[in-house]
């Protein structure tokens, strides 16, 4: 992972190809929040304003797909009142994405484990999914009680009951069976993966996917990230030079 040059450019992304799909890991909430002596809930706010604006952001420039990684299956171990906080504004966003991305044809869609929300949450989980499905936009997926090491052994356990049952083979087991049965299948791997706040770690974020994925690490913390840093990112992304293992 190389760290984002700072350096002043003139390129514009109208003068780009941009990546097709682009994922993001939103950190740096707490931090934010503790250089200014608030809660860390308070962050958890500012943070959710960003993601509102950047995601209709990526829609507005024509990126096709944006992964956002909100909450991971590690996360619960945070302080309760965090957590609470936390899912409390997942519920306002749900709320509010039913009209709110309307006009902007958005396809939302959650990934993550969804056992263990509450039958309202999933009620408003699934209506988003519904009344977007058939939207031309941007697909935008959430990841909710996510993580990429639960994600693989989420699909490896669906291969292996279609094994057990003997609707498939140990044969038929290959690499796109198993990006079949993640919670991205039929959608592209991202291109692009930016970690705003500085922090070298992909902490366990779309671990499959981003086999072949750039990377930038960006030195601000999510709820002070604008437009002008996802620019910065995708010219950074232009330069670089995608070979897949190839020369």
């Amino acid at each position: 992972m190389a760290i984002f040059n700072k350096a002043k450019d003139n390129i514009s992304i109208k003068d780009i190809e941009l990546p097709e799909h682009i994922g993001i890991i939103m950190d740096g909430n707490g931090r934010w929040a503790k250089k200014r002596g608030l809660p860390r809930t308070a962050g958890h706010t500012a943070g959710a304003q960003t993601f509102r604006k950047i995601a209709r952001y990526c829609s507005d420039i024509g990126i096709k797909y944006l992964t956002v990684y909100a909450f991971s299956t590690e996360n619960w171990k945070r302080p309760k009142e965090e957590v609470n906080a936390i899912m409390k504004l997942f519920k306002e966003y749900m709320i509010e994405a039913i009209n709110d991305f309307q006009d902007d044809s958005i396809v939302v869609k959650f990934i993550g484990d969804r056992s263990v929300f509450s039958p309202d949450m999933l009620e408003l989980i699934e209506r988003n999914e519904q009344d977007s499905k058939d939207r031309d936009g941007m697909v935008l997926n959430i990841a909710m009680n996510y993580g990429g090491r639960d994600e693989i052994v989420h699909a490896v356990r669906n291969i292996a009951q279609d094994v057990k049952e003997g609707i498939l083979s140990v044969d038929d087991i290959d690499a796109q069976l198993i990006s079949d049965n993640i919670y991205t299948a039929t959608q592209p791997d991202p291109d692009l993966i930016i970690r705003p706040s500085g922090e070298y770690r992909t902490s366990n974020f779309l671990l499959w996917q981003s086999a072949y994925a750039e990377y930038c690490i960006m030195d601000v913390l999510w709820p002070d990230f604008k437009s002008e840093h996802l620019d910065k990112a995708l010219i950074e992304f232009a330069k670089r030079n995608r070979r897949f293992g190839g020369i």
